[in-house]
């Protein structure tokens, strides 16, 4: 039962895209009420509130209280950004980012079990999968697993979170400096393994909308990360 749900979701999330894009909702214009979106798309209220708490998660729309839904103003270009420049050949640069992550990530698990949506629950799903499949057949998993954390971001459904992943982009899941001849390959197996095995974990705190599991699943997971980085930083250090 919950397949169709979802897939009705993604078509008014992708036909509202579509009508901002075109300009049919401009900046700053409110949005139909939910009963008029729902015999819009003929589909049933919980769809049109996911479909919109997911563009609002994405920094698309925003609730104002008491006035309805409004679009929201594009972002500035985000190449002028230069915040987060961590380099992923400099293991303290990764290192920082883990912190940096370990203070947003850790509410963020927390705060996406209490406020999942059932489609949000099955994209978190659907990356974990991937990243599964992927880790099996001998990769790194690096886009899955930065989808699955996006995932986790946009299920807090506060696009201030997003707008955090976006910044920090690929720096979010900097593993190809382990294949670059830091770790043997027999060990880096194992902790992908690992790795999975702690996003799994992540993925059934969030599912059982247990907030303190996923908030303590999700810091033991960058705490490991971030003790892998150190001991490759200090063995390093020692040549």
């Amino acid at each position: 039962m919950g397949t169709p749900r979802v897939s009705l979701t993604d078509k008014v999330i992708k036909s509202l895209q579509s009508d901002i894009k075109a300009g049919r909702y401009s900046p700053g214009m409110r949005l139909p009420t939910e009963p008029t979106l729902t015999k819009q798309f003929g589909v049933s209220r919980t769809v049109v509130r996911e479909a919109i708490a997911a563009l609002k998660a994405a920094g698309i729309l925003e609730s104002r209280q008491g006035a309805g839904v409004y679009v929201l103003t594009p972002p500035a270009d985000e190449n002028k950004i230069t915040l987060f420049t961590a380099d992923y050949a400099d293991l303290s640069d990764i290192l920082e980012v883990l912190e940096l992550r370990m203070a947003v990530e850790i509410e963020a698990a927390g705060l996406a079990a209490s406020r999942r949506t059932t489609a949000q629950q099955m994209k978190l799903f659907e990356t974990l999968k991937t990243m599964q499949n992927s880790i099996e057949a001998g990769h790194s998993a690096d886009k899955a697993d930065y989808e699955f954390h996006k995932a986790i971001a946009a299920a807090t459904n506060n696009a201030r979170y997003v707008e955090f992943f976006n910044f920090l982009a690929d720096k979010i899941i900097p593993r190809s400096r382990l294949y670059k001849n830091e770790m043997a390959p027999e060990k880096l197996r194992s902790y992908l393994e690992e790795i999975l095995k702690q996003h799994h974990a992540i993925y059934e705190a969030i599912a059982a909308k247990d907030e303190d599991q996923a908030r303590n699943t999700m810091r033991n997971h960058l705490m490991t990360s971030r003790n892998l980085y150190q001991a490759l930083l200090m063995e390093n250090s020692a040549n």
